[in-house]
């Protein structure tokens, strides 16, 4: 649980919520403004028991790599999947895979299967409740130990080495 620090405990998420007040609203009259800026302040400190603490991140520029590289897979994979889908003489191969997890922190393995279902032609369909394996679902597989050390150097390592050093 995260102990509010001060009256406006997230300004990035007040800031936010006001943001998305006043575009719902469809105006920046002074009452809308004066409603969304008390919704912006009283919906964070009512919730933040909820929240879970922040991650730390530890190597921000590994972040950044990490999230070029996310963006170029996707990119890539949306070709991928395009040419298997236009090409129907192909016999796609879907498989579901279990897939152990190294990660232990909850905020990681939230990460990694958001980034998983991310890349078009994979999902993560369920996550075990021990918390030690994902089951993904994948449009195309030829080797499924190829494609769990493919995720593991690509997506679980980096994330590991960004948020839990």
């Amino acid at each position: 649980m995260i102990a509010p620090r001060s009256w406006l405990p997230t300004p990035v998420l007040s800031l936010l919520l006001l943001f998305v007040w006043l575009l719902l609203v469809r105006s920046t009259a002074f009452g809308h403004i004066v409603l969304g800026g008390a919704l912006a302040i009283i919906i964070p400190l009512a919730t933040y028991r909820f929240w879970d603490a922040k991650p730390r991140i530890g190597k921000p520029l590994l972040l950044l790599r990490f999230v070029l590289r996310v963006l170029k897979d996707i990119v890539v994979a949306n070709f991928e999947v395009a040419y298997l889908i236009a090409n129907p003489w192909r016999k796609l191969r879907p498989h579901f895979i279990e897939y152990p997890l190294m990660v232990e922190d909850r905020f990681t393995i939230t990460m990694l299967a958001s980034t998983i279902s991310l890349t078009p032609g994979t999902v993560s369909a369920n996550l075990r409740m021990d918390g030690k394996s994902l089951l993904i679902h994948a449009l195309d597989v030829d080797d499924e130990e190829a494609l769990i050390e493919q995720i593991r150097q690509r997506y679980e390592q980096p994330l590991k080495e960004i948020y839990e050093c």
